[in-house]
C-alpha cells in the first residue's frame, strides 16, 4: 500500500464490528499511520497504542467539551454552524490550558469567562 506521507513507515488497518456476536454486522475499517517500522511492535502493542491514543483524545478533549458545554446536544445540523462551534470550543480549551493556575477546573473557568467579558477579551488578545 502506498500513502502520500513521506515519513509513514507503517500502515495499520483495524477492523471492528458493531453488533452482537450472533450478528456482528459489517466491518468498519480504520487506517492509522506510524513513522515506526512495522517490526518495532508486536500486534498487541500496536492495538494498545491505537486504544491509548483514542482514550486520551476522549479524556482530554471530547469528555470535557461534552460534560461542561454539552457539545453532543448541539441541535444544529448546519455544517458551518457546527464547525464554527467546534473551532470556538477548541480555542477556549486552549486558553483554559494556559489559565489553569487561575482557574483549576473548566466549569469555573467557563463561569469566569461568561461573567466578565473583559477577562475573556484579555485572555484572547494576550495570544495575538
Amino acid at each position: 500500500m502506498t500513502v502520500g506521507f513521506p515519513y509513514a513507515r507503517t500502515v495499520l488497518v483495524v477492523e471492528s464490528y458493531r453488533g452482537t456476536q450472533v450478528n456482528p454486522g459489517e466491518p468498519t475499517r480504520r487506517y492509522y499511520l506510524s513513522s515506526l517500522p512495522r517490526d518495532e511492535r508486536a500486534p498487541q502493542q500496536w492495538m494498545n497504542a491505537v486504544r491509548g491514543h483514542w482514550g486520551g483524545v476522549a479524556n482530554r478533549n471530547h469528555w470535557r467539551k461534552d460534560a461542561c458545554w454539552f457539545e453532543d446536544k448541539t441541535r444544529s445540523r448546519n455544517p458551518n454552524v457546527v464547525g464554527a462551534l467546534i473551532l470556538l470550543r477548541n480555542a477556549v480549551l486552549r486558553i483554559y490550558v494556559d489559565e489553569q493556575d487561575t482557574h483549576p477546573n473548566l466549569p469555573g473557568f467557563t463561569e469566569a469567562m461568561a461573567a466578565d467579558t473583559t477577562y475573556a477579551l484579555r485572555s484572547i488578545t494576550r495570544r495575538l
